[in-house]
């Protein structure tokens, strides 16, 4: 497989609803961000770049099939190669990975990955029953489900087996409002409290509205080049351009239906699950202590999926301690507690722990007040705590800033136009990676500094398709 270049991105505004313009216009926004930031005009972009990747979730939400193609048509991209793909919430994580294998094949040597949503053509209610049909229509929808019903009943096994607390879920939505607060691209700009979290209508406990992400409409592009692409485009724009490289992917699936999903046994754990910074002998025996007092793996309070995407990323991209290694990572947080449960599969601390590690202030940004008092690698032995609860543990590791997590705001607060999601990840990734935050947004405040890696996580379903793809900045 060749060197695949992330060479520019562009997002358009995401907005609860976008009446003045089509898709086709909304993706244009984002195509017109790309072409500016080359300093490039259109038939010179267009004589360049080889093809397309295009995906959106839903044809329920536009009423129209092929919806790709009429976007390739109004950028003026026919007759060149296209596809749509779609993969529910992953849809645009898996859009990108599929750009980065058309580039890497050598089938491409410059591709447009391009995704939209808009979600504002149907009542909110429509929208959560077409985001439901994304389950098992034969099993799980008939008897009432809806997704903020799986996620809440994922994450109440999570508190059950671990100990995590509504004010630990509430630390995540703060810090992604506030984030997204300093994002102009953002639908929200709230600062919070844990007190406005856990006061927001409930919607399916413990899950209050503060801890959901919201519709959207949107879109995003990026262009992923090979090292020939990426000199095309640079003899094009007259300048050298950053190099961000895709130095891994990674993919993981699990069953549709949870209650179709294994219990692992310890040792099959350990043979195909654990991640090398795990490869200890206490973390082994913190594992051991788990399955001896009746943990089961995945169990609905984990994403195998997620765990096996992120393994494979590592290993491709030479990654064996992530929290060390990794500089900021923008996930797929759906909801609040999908935050936490993806610290745990991501390896940024382990099963079990993703509810201290949130209040640690390990994924926060460093330098802003989010006025929150953290508590930085305590653990202390409690009685109260449930059986599968973290023994005492000191991670030292674990300080303010250490690995920021969706330093734009992630969907709770950026907004989730799902096929958009997935590549917004990959355009705020590599403006971090680019060091020209403040650029694109006018204030530098969630500037990662000095940062060598990003990941971004996609997530569909309860945890069916998952991608993580690792971008590296070239010295």
């Amino acid at each position: 497989m060749r060197p695949v270049y992330v060479v520019s991105g562009g997002v358009s505004k995401f907005s609860k609803a976008r009446p003045d313009k089509t898709f086709q216009a909304i993706v244009k926004e984002a195509y017109d961000y790309i072409l500016a930031d080359l300093g490039l005009e259109h038939p010179r972009f267009i004589e360049l770049v080889d093809g397309s990747v295009a995906s959106y979730f839903s044809d329920h939400f536009t009423r129209q099939l092929m919806a790709g193609i009429m976007v390739q048509d109004y950028l003026g991209l026919c007759p060149k190669p296209g596809h749509r793909v779609e993969g529910g919430g992953a849809t645009g994580g898996i859009c990108f990975q599929e750009g980065w294998k058309s580039v890497a094949s050598g089938d491409m040597d410059i591709c447009l990955a391009y995704g939209f949503e808009t979600m504002s053509h149907v009542n909110t209610w429509k929208g959560n029953e077409f985001i439901a049909l994304a389950s098992d229509v034969s099993f799980d929808y008939p008897v009432g489900g809806f997704y903020s019903g799986y996620y809440a009943m994922m994450v109440t096994r999570h508190m059950k087996e671990f100990g995590t607390t509504v004010e630990q879920l509430a630390y995540v939505s703060v810090k992604n409002h506030l984030n997204a607060f300093y994002n102009p691209y953002s639908q929200k700009h709230d600062r919070l409290t844990v007190a406005d979290v856990r006061n927001s209508p409930m919607v399916a406990w413990p899950l209050t509205r503060r801890d959901i992400c919201v519709m959207s409409d949107g879109a995003a592009a990026v262009v992923l080049a090979s090292e020939e692409g990426l000199a095309k485009l640079e003899k094009a724009a007259g300048r050298t351009l950053p190099r961000v490289k895709v130095a891994g992917i990674g993919r993981g699936t699990d069953a549709m239906r949870m209650a179709d999903r294994p219990h692992q046994p310890y040792d099959e754990f350990m043979k195909h699950n654990l991640l090398p910074n795990e490869d200890t002998a206490e973390t082994r025996a913190y594992y051991k202590d788990l399955w001896d007092r009746g943990f089961r793996y995945p169990g609905v309070h984990s994403f195998r999926a997620g765990r096996m995407a992120s393994k494979a990323a590592y290993a491709r991209a030479g990654i064996t301690d992530p929290l060390r290694e990794i500089s900021f990572v923008e996930l797929h947080d759906a909801y609040t507690s999908s935050e936490i449960q993806t610290y745990e599969d991501m390896g940024l601390c382990r099963y079990g722990e993703g509810g201290p590690f949130a209040e640690s202030g390990a994924p926060f940004l460093p330098d802003l007040d989010y006025g929150l008092a953290f508590d930085e690698g305590r653990r202390t032995e409690d009685e109260s705590q449930p059986p599968h609860a973290p023994h005492a543990t000191l991670h030292a590791n674990w300080r303010v800033g250490a690995c920021p997590v969706n330093p734009s705001g992630g969907l709770i607060a950026c907004g989730h136009p799902v096929g958009a999601t997935g590549l917004m990840q990959g355009v705020f990734a590599l403006w971090q990676l680019q060091g020209t935050i403040g650029k694109h947004f006018g204030d530098d405040r969630l500037q990662i500094k000095n940062p060598r890696r990003g990941a971004i996580h996609s997530h569909a379903g309860t945890g069916t398709y998952v991608t993580v793809s690792i971008l590296q900045k070239e010295a």
